[in-house]
């Protein structure tokens, strides 16, 4: 089993070629692509009509898909209601995500800029057990919960964070942003030794087969000294990080098998082309 790459959501190409998300799997496969994470970040609006024709080309055209969650999802915000509320989207998310055939949701973290970081993530694993609970009852327990790792100093979700998420229930897998992490810590993630040092404590905390079979996204990100992430910029960026060569030649190197979503500004089918093409290339050595 392979590795497998796409894009997050519609690239500058993919608009002026095509007219609607059903399109979007035959111009992946067109290009030599096999994943394709579809965008609920404003919210969950795909119709039933919209996500079966999406489902029916993804199989046709055997894209795996997956499916991000709203970015106001707060796992740790002190306001009860808001955490309620934060439910109520995964579980939109988790229906949506079923209903286009995807098998995973990526779900951000939150805030910790008012609590720290403990009290943030203790607020963060009671409302993420309670989401899967409530989808496990909904009918929903094939979907896979990914709490993703974030960009910004003032954000729960540093790597020892999300695995500790993941830690709650055996079905859930990290979403390991590099670029995020590379972020947030101001380019200390962008080299052989630093990759393999994640990879080694996801498979410490997680156990090899989730390691095996991860989800990850991937960009390069400019960040500031004072916050963090600031914008996504693609892979012609020659000044920010992190490079994906390296993380590419121990992927085949150690026979892993994650899921690649690019998430470059307007380029992330033709970056996630050239990320897929060095993997093969390692994995041919």
């Amino acid at each position: 089993m392979n590795a497998i790459f796409g894009p997050a959501g519609s690239s500058e190409k993919f608009a002026k070629e095509c007219k609607s998300s059903a399109e979007m799997p035959g111009y992946l496969e067109r290009m030599g692509l096999d994943a394709f994470e579809y965008q609920c970040g404003q919210g969950v609006r795909i119709t039933d009509k919209s996500a079966a024709a999406l489902k029916s080309k993804a199989e046709e055209h055997k894209i795996t898909l997956s499916l991000h969650a709203p970015y106001f999802i707060s796992l740790s915000g002190t306001e009860p209601e808001k955490r309620d509320k934060s439910i109520d989207y995964i579980l939109q998310s988790a229906s949506a995500a079923k209903k286009i055939g995807a098998e995973r949701i990526i779900i951000h973290s939150g805030s910790c800029s008012k609590i720290t970081r403990e009290e943030a993530l203790e607020l963060a694993k009671d409302t993420l057990s309670r989401a899967r609970k409530a989808a496990v009852e909904a009918g929903f327990e094939d979907i896979i919960f990914c709490p993703e790792t974030m960009g910004k100093f003032n954000q729960l979700g540093n790597l020892e964070e999300v695995l500790e998420l993941c830690r709650l229930d055996d079905s859930f897998l990290p979403c390991i942003d590099f670029g995020h992490l590379n972020a947030r810590t101001l380019g200390a993630v962008n080299s052989s030794e630093a990759y393999a040092k994640i990879l080694d404590e996801i498979g410490s905390k997680l156990g090899s087969d989730r390691l095996s079979r991860f989800h990850s996204h991937f960009s390069k990100i400019e960040y500031t000294q004072n916050g963090g992430e600031k914008r996504h910029l693609t892979f012609e960026d020659e000044l920010y990080g992190p490079r994906f060569e390296p993380l590419m030649e121990l992927i085949a190197k150690r026979g892993l098998h994650p899921t690649f979503i690019c998430e470059s500004a307007g380029t992330q089918d033709i970056d996630a082309l050239a990320m897929k093409n060095c993997y093969l290339s390692e994995l041919n050595k």
